[in-house]
């Protein structure tokens, strides 16, 4: 089953607060109020994971707002799933994964997401990171 990790919910509360922040340094836009909920309940109970299935329904439709503003897919296109590898080496995602993504539902996304993040291994994190900065600061120094 689909979980939505603590992280993306803070994301989610810190997108709202910057997208509608308080007038008054009091009173909370709605969206953050229902996100600010299930967080302090994770909190409260040490849980890092939240089951999508039951997530309120409020706080739901908030997170899919800060969700459709992240980058869906983790592909740098260079797939070595398809030349037979388990995990993807461009991306860090398992075969089933690149097979199922469309399909996929966005909490089981951000689950791969996280996962791949916290692995830090594919060439997405390292390689064509470092690449993509130090071409960054050759454009920068062009200019």
């Amino acid at each position: 089953m689909a979980s939505i990790h603590i992280t993306d919910i803070e994301a989610a509360i810190n997108y709202w607060r910057d997208k509608k922040p308080s007038p008054d340094g009091v009173t909370l836009a709605p969206e953050i109020r229902a996100l600010a909920e299930v967080y302090a309940l994770m909190v409260y109970y040490k849980e890092n994971e939240a089951a999508e299935k039951g997530f309120p329904a409020k706080a739901h439709a908030a997170w899919l707002g800060w969700y459709d503003t992240t980058v869906d897919a983790p592909c740098i296109a260079i797939c070595s799933t398809s030349q037979g590898d388990p995990e993807c080496k461009g991306c860090g995602r398992t075969f089933e994964e690149v097979q199922n993504w469309t399909h996929m539902t966005p909490a089981e996304k951000r689950h791969t997401w996280h996962r791949i993040t916290m692995m830090g291994t594919a060439w997405r994190f390292n390689k064509y990171a470092e690449r993509a900065t130090e071409k960054k600061a050759e454009n920068q120094a062009l200019s």
